[in-house]
């Protein structure tokens, strides 16, 4: 979409250069904006599965109502030798559709590969092998249609009409979200792990209540759940770092009633999960 934008907007908004370039740079960002937003929402509450499926609706609303603002009377803007002359509506409806595609893309782009990656048993050594076949393959399929897409596309959009320029992508959209949805019995699903903001202020605060303890050296003194599941929804235990924090530290008299409180103790897998965003943005 973003590659012959610019010159969609000079020429059908009738938009000088400046004014369509920083109009294409805005939503470019929101484009990769958006997808920090969906993602606290798709492992936190909703799961993936069904951030796709809701927002493959808007996007494929957002590229209908484009191709439409290109080639319905009334939504097109009328055209003459001189130039194009866009009404104000047509313009904001022209933008509401580019802006409903960046939030349906922003969203899907993040989600799909991921979904992809669960279908996979990371315990499973034929399947780890099938993941990285199918990661090599997502990111060939990728490159071969952002090649088609500014190469042919472009050609179409400039020589034979932006309707078809914007149609035929569409079209496109509607095939695959189609293919996806047909295939939803087959998926594995992987439940919500809750909140990671939420999980990140346990550690901390648990971390300062713990402050005082001596971190032992012997590993299972330090708390973490007995089951072979990490207590984080859809995620596998991390492993103990020699590092750990006192936030994962078991004292005597620290159960209630069999349970721990989950403000002052946190899984190693938790602190864990923490050090690793530290790390990332370090």
């Amino acid at each position: 979409m973003s590659t012959n934008l610019v010159n969609y907007l000079q020429i059908r908004l009738n938009q000088g250069y400046v004014t369509a370039s920083n109009n294409v740079t805005n939503w470019s960002e929101t484009c990769h904006i958006t997808p920090l937003i969906g993602a606290f929402l798709d492992d936190a509450y909703f799961g993936i599965y069904w951030i796709i499926s809701i927002f493959s609706i808007v996007y494929c609303v957002g590229m209908t109502l484009l191709t439409m603002t290109a080639s319905i009377e009334g939504l097109n803007p009328s055209c003459d030798e001189i130039g194009c002359d866009p009404t104000k509506s047509q313009v904001v409806v022209c933008f509401l559709a580019l802006y409903l595609i960046a939030l349906g893309t922003g969203r899907i782009k993040l989600c799909v590969s991921s979904f992809g990656a669960d279908q996979f048993d990371a315990n499973d050594e034929a399947e780890r092998k099938k993941k990285s076949s199918f990661f090599n393959w997502f990111c060939l399929s990728i490159n071969v249609g952002a090649l088609v897409a500014s190469l042919v596309l472009v050609w179409i959009q400039m020589i034979v009409g932006w309707g078809w320029g914007f149609g035929i992508p569409a079209v496109a959209m509607f095939i695959a979200f189609g293919s996806f949805f047909s295939g939803s019995r087959l998926y594995r699903f992987q439940k919500p792990g809750g909140s990671p903001i939420t999980r990140i202020f346990k550690v901390l605060v648990a971390s300062m209540r713990q402050s005082h303890v001596k971190v032992p050296d012997d590993k299972t003194l330090l708390y973490e759940t007995t089951d072979a599941k990490s207590i984080i929804e859809g995620s596998c235990k991390l492993e103990h770092n020699k590092t750990q924090r006192c936030a994962a530290v078991e004292v005597e008299g620290d159960h209630v009633q069999g349970l721990i409180s989950p403000w002052k103790h946190c899984t190693v897998t938790q602190v864990e999960e923490l050090r690793s965003i530290v790390r990332l943005l370090s």
